[in-house]
């Protein structure tokens, strides 16, 4: 299973999301190749954020060598499942992809806990440190439910 996580920049949100499902799916003796990327703006080469790191670290997942990149519309090929952190990264993903587009490949990451809701994870950047506990537990619960989902 190859899943990739895509939030705005891919610093704050989207490494989260990898360094949880990546933690989650050794734990539960899976073989998945977990990545993230960014649709926007040019932040790729940087580490995760630091309150993104710390969070990660507190919860013994550790991010720092992660590199944010841009989402490339060849992504829509190579993975297996593409989850999108908010409504806006969702139509980004769209937009870049275009003729790969593939609509049953992509969803909002947290329709997975609650189908058909459509809630974005809120883009923690110009937050303080609670920001991203709460960013934090909103990725978890929805990788709890991926792991149950798919690893049978």
């Amino acid at each position: 299973m190859k899943i990739l996580m895509v939030c705005l920049g891919n610093i704050c949100r989207s490494p989260l999301a990898e360094g949880i499902l990546k933690h989650k799916a050794l734990k539960a003796g899976l073989t998945w190749n977990v990545e993230s990327a960014g649709t926007g703006n040019g932040d790729s080469g940087f580490p995760p954020h630091f309150f993104s790191q710390k969070i990660a670290r507190l919860h013994h997942i550790d991010i720092s060598n992660q590199r944010a990149r841009k989402f490339v519309k060849e992504d829509m090929l190579n993975f297996d499942k593409i989850y999108a952190m908010s409504e806006d990264i969702l139509h980004d993903i769209r937009r870049i992809a275009k003729e790969n587009w593939n609509e049953k490949k992509v969803d909002l990451l947290m329709n997975e806990l609650d189908p058909g809701s459509d809630r974005s994870i809120p883009d923690p950047w110009f937050e303080e440190e609670p920001a991203y506990h709460s960013v934090y537990k909103m990725i978890d619960s929805a990788c709890d439910k991926i792991i149950s989902k798919y690893a049978k």
